[in-house]
C-alpha cells in the first residue's frame, strides 16, 4: 500500500506538467453567430495567448444544447475538450426524459465567466410605462383577452423567466415562442404580442434607438447593461432572479488539478480590463468564481428549473 500513493502523485504531476501541450477544443451547443458562440471565440483568441496553444472553437448545435453537451460527457477526461454552455443546460434535464449524458454525473462545472440578464420590453409606443401597469391588466381583462408575452423559445431562460414572474404575481399571460430573441422582438416591434423577454444583449440596441421600452430586467439586482431600468426584485418580488450564467465545464473525470489550471488561466482572462470591455460590448456582465461555485449554481438551477418545468407541464418529448 506504501507504494501506491507516490505513484499517483507522480502520475498527477505528469498529466498537470506543462498543459496544455497541444490544441483545446471549446465545444458550443449552439449555432455560429449566436451570443454563446460570439462569447466562446472571444474568450478562445484570448486563450491561445494565455495557453500558448491553438484554442478550436467546435459548434455542435442541436436538442437544445444537448448534443454537444454529450459530446464533452464522453470525452478523453484530460481538459483538452470542454464544454461552452448558458443556463439552458440547467433547464434540459426537468424538460427531456433522455439526455443522453447524466448532468450531474458526467460534467463538471469548471468556471462561470459571465451572465446576460433578460429584460421585458414593450413597444415604445404602447401604455405600459412600467411592469406594475402590465401586471395589472390581465385582472382587468377576460382569460381570452389575456396579455401576451413573447420568448426565445419554449425551455428557454426567457420563457421560464416568465411562468415565475406569472407565478409570483398571479397573473396570467399568453405565452407565445418564438425561435430565437431575435424573431420575438419583431414580434413585439410588430404588435404581434403586447411584450417580449428577452435577452439584455439582443433588446439593448433597440431599446437605445427608442424603438423598444424596457420595464424590467430579470437579474438580481439592476444591470450595468441597463442601469436605469429596474429589476423585477425591486418591485415587490425579492428573491426572483432568473441571470443567465455562461460557464465552462469539463468531463466529470477530468484530474483536479486541471480543472483548476484551467479555471486559473481562464480567471486570468477575465480580469484583464480588455476582455471585460469586450464583453460588454456584446451584452455580457463578466464574473468568476471556482470550479466549486460554479458546479453549486448548476445544482441549484437544475433543482429550481426542475421543479418549476414540473409544475408547469414543460416536456419536449
Amino acid at each position: 500500500m506504501a507504494g501506491i500513493r507516490p505513484s499517483t502523485d507522480a502520475s498527477a504531476g505528469a498529466v498537470l506538467q506543462g498543459f496544455p501541450i497541444r490544441p483545446v477544443v471549446l465545444v458550443v451547443t449552439f449555432p455560429p453567430g449566436g451570443g454563446t458562440d460570439l462569447l466562446a471565440r472571444r474568450l478562445a483568441a484570448k486563450l491561445e495567448r494565455r495557453f500558448g496553444q491553438p484554442v478550436v472553437v467546435e459548434n455542435r448545435a442541436g436538442a437544445s444544447g444537448n448534443i454537444g453537451a454529450q459530446v464533452v460527457a464522453r470525452a478523453k477526461p484530460d481538459g483538452y475538450t470542454l464544454l461552452v454552455a448558458n443556463s439552458s443546460y440547467a433547464i434540459n434535464p426537468g424538460v427531456f426524459s433522455e439526455l443522453g449524458f447524466s448532468p450531474l454525473n458526467d460534467l463538471t462545472g469548471v468556471i462561470n465567466v459571465a451572465y446576460v440578464p433578460s429584460v421585458v420590453v414593450t413597444a415604445a409606443d404602447s401604455n405600459w410605462q412600467s411592469l406594475q401597469q402590465a401586471l395589472q391588466v390581465p385582472q382587468q381583462q377576460t382569460p381570452d383577452a389575456a396579455p401576451t408575452f413573447a420568448s426565445c423559445g419554449n425551455g428557454t431562460p426567457q420563457h421560464l423567466a416568465g411562468e415565475m414572474l406569472m407565478q409570483r404575481s398571479g397573473v396570467s399571460w399568453l405565452h407565445v415562442p418564438y425561435r430565437g430573441c431575435g424573431p420575438a422582438l419583431t414580434g413585439v416591434r410588430a404588435g404581434t404580442v403586447d411584450m417580449a423577454i428577452v435577452t439584455a444583449s439582443s433588446a439593448m440596441p433597440l431599446i437605445e434607438a427608442g424603438v423598444l421600452r424596457a420595464l424590467a430586467v430579470t437579474s438580481p439586482q439592476r444591470s450595468s447593461l441597463l442601469p436605469d431600468v429596474p429589476a423585477v426584485a425591486e418591485l415587490g418580488f425579492e428573491g426572483y432572479e432568473l441571470d443567465q450564467w455562461h460557464g465552462l465545464l469539463a468531463p466529470a473525470k477530468t484530474p483536479k488539478p486541471i480543472v483548476a489550471r484551467i479555471n486559473a488561466m481562464v480567471t486570468a482572462v477575465m480580469q484583464e480590463p480588455e476582455t471585460q470591455r469586450d464583453l460588454k460590448a456584446l451584452g455580457y456582465e463578466t464574473t468568476v468564481s471556482s470550479p466549486e461555485e460554479f458546479q453549486a449554481i448548476i445544482e441549484n438551477d437544475i433543482a429550481r428549473f426542475g421543479a418549476l418545468t414540473t409544475k408547469i407541464g414543460l416536456k419536449a418529448d
